[in-house]
């Protein structure tokens, strides 16, 4: 398992330049949140991850009665961390997106649109929020001498 790759992944290369070519700009495999999201919009607060199917388990209950045990214990494993990433980014405040990685191989342009309308809602919801926040003053008190 040595051989396998955690990250710049060909899927995520090839989002990655989809992503240029809009013009997007995020942060990969950002080590400050749990699961190190593959891309993440900090303004947006969007994080995006791009799982392949076999180690995430795409349809996992259809095919794990064909798999050793070390195999289904490692998808298990791999899914209960899945869900208690994406459960701690949401207390946070982010909005996580799943791109599946036969998704992306066969409707790039249908990714790319999902992590799109994301980040057209965030980008909403910034707009709505009052100007004292954009701004950067969080409600703090000032002490006047």
């Amino acid at each position: 398992m040595q051989a396998v790759k955690g990250k710049n992944t060909s899927l995520e290369r090839t989002l990655s330049s989809a992503f240029h070519r809009l013009g997007w700009r995020y942060r990969r495999n950002y080590a400050l949140l749990p699961g190190k999201p593959d891309f993440v919009f900090t303004k947006a607060r969007v994080v995006v991850f791009v799982d392949g199917d076999f180690w995430h388990g795409w349809r996992y209950p259809r095919w794990k009665h064909k798999l050793s045990d070390y195999w289904r214990a490692k998808i298990e494993r791999n899914r209960a961390r899945d869900r208690r990433n994406f459960q701690r980014l949401r207390r946070q405040g982010w909005t996580v997106l799943r791109l599946w990685g036969h998704d992306v191989e066969n409707d790039l342009e249908g990714s790319v649109e999902r992590v799109r309308v994301l980040l057209e809602a965030a980008r909403s919801r910034l707009d709505d929020e009052p100007a004292r926040v954009k701004s950067g003053c969080r409600g703090r008190m000032e002490s006047r001498s």
